[in-house]
């Protein structure tokens, strides 16, 4: 656990925030600075094609010893996420975590508490990695990243059982939904992978939202208030009665499991023009269309009722349910149901609130459940982790290569 938290806590001291604003590939250049590290890193363990492309992904070769076994492939992503700074990260290690609230910062008066977070009563005793209640931690998926790299160490050492070869790869702007964008399938090699990007551990996903964004313009006309009657457009009163007219129960802070939900996440304007960002986000297909359709039908209601081209809507899908291409390939998830139950723990399978990487490179071909790192809070000043919980998905990566093995005796 030790060399787990040694590499942890280097990574998270890299500010990698991805920025959706940026054209360039990797978005921020934190990102390129960690994968240098990590190329160098990986080179100094023995891995020897270890190497970073111009988009910033991260790919080398754990070698294997029977070339009739399976490629498999581990990967994880090298950014933050840009809603919570992520720079400066200074983390406070729990040790023997007592059960109790934790201060993240007393002189904000910020704390972590289990009677906010009731999960915290469960890692008593254990030691946790918290932020300093200033920026997120990270975890998200520095924590995927030193839980591979270290898995990748332990197997570049172990000799005692046969294996294909492993291949790992780090990507860019996951968070901002682009870190499957320019992945070179063909150049990783692998049969299928595992994204290690979730969250409790024994937590084990193969189902995702189907995912769309939303940008919505509105076009005012500024008028000095005070002869403003029958000539004034407010922008901004219009933008809010958009988002009155989503359906209120529908949001992320009401819903759960299978529900969907549009997320008004983003919100500027003035009286003469005001943008707003919308996600859509649904394990369903038909609901995922229904959403859609109904964005664009307010944005009709309204021009109906403020004028032509008040409300632009322009509606952009990012990835949707890799469920239905992972289904043909089960045995992919049944190993890691497998490895997670030969390492101690039931497998809690549920379906991700969210996307990963595996959810565009399922679609590509690369068939890629998802499996836990360990941490909570993700995206926030109240994430944390584990460091038992991110041993035990070192485990579980080890477990799958020698189960993928034994599948072939």
């Amino acid at each position: 656990m030790e060399k787990i938290l040694e590499r942890f806590l280097r990574y998270v001291k890299v500010g990698t925030a991805s920025d959706d604003k940026s054209e360039e590939c990797p978005s921020t250049k934190g990102q390129l600075e960690l994968g240098a590290m990590l190329v160098k890193e990986m080179k100094e363990i023995g891995i020897t094609d270890a190497g970073i492309d111009n988009n910033g992904y991260v790919m080398g070769t754990i070698p294997g010893n029977n070339s009739k076994i399976p490629v498999i492939g581990f990967i994880a992503h090298l950014d933050t996420s840009p809603e919570m700074p992520g720079d400066n990260v200074r983390p406070q290690i729990i040790p023997n975590y007592s059960g109790n609230d934790i201060a993240l910062n007393k002189r904000l008066g910020i704390l972590l508490s289990p009677g906010d977070f009731p999960e915290l009563k469960k890692y008593r005793g254990q030691t946790l990695i918290t932020t300093d209640g200033t920026t997120l931690l990270g975890a998200d998926n520095k924590a995927g990243i030193a839980e591979i790299m270290t898995a990748a160490e332990i197997l570049l050492k172990k000799s005692d059982f046969e294996r294909g070869d492993v291949k790992i790869c780090f990507t860019p702007d996951e968070e901002i939904g682009r870190g499957a964008n320019k992945f070179d399938i063909e150049k990783f090699g692998a049969d299928h992978a595992y994204t290690i990007d979730g969250g409790e551990a024994r937590s084990l996903e193969y189902e995702t939202f189907n995912a769309a964004s939303v940008t919505v313009t509105v076009q005012g006309r500024s008028i000095h208030p005070g002869t403003a009657k029958n000539q004034m457009i407010n922008s901004i009163g219009i933008a809010q009665e958009f988002c009155r007219m989503l359906p209120q129960a529908e949001k992320p802070e009401h819903t759960e499991g299978y529900e969907g939900y549009f997320h008004v996440f983003d919100f500027k304007g003035s009286v003469d023009s005001t943008v707003m960002r919308i996600l859509i986000r649904d394990h369903s297909e038909k609901r995922f269309v229904y959403r859609k359709q109904t964005v664009l039908e307010i944005t009709d209601w309204l021009n109906n009722r403020y004028g032509d081209n008040v409300v632009t809507t322009t509606i952009r899908d990012e990835y949707y349910n890799m469920r239905q291409k992972i289904e043909p390939f089960m045995h992919v998830v049944k190993k890691a149901e497998k490895a997670i139950r030969n390492c101690g723990m039931e497998p809690l399978i549920t379906p991700v609130r969210g996307g990963t990487d595996g959810a565009k490179l399922s679609y590509m071909g690369l068939p890629c459940p998802n499996i836990f790192t360990g941490g909570h809070n993700f995206h926030g000043k109240y994430e944390y982790i584990p460091l038992e919980s991110m041993q035990k998905a070192v485990n579980v990566i080890c477990e799958i290569v020698r189960l993928t093995a034994d599948s072939k005796k």
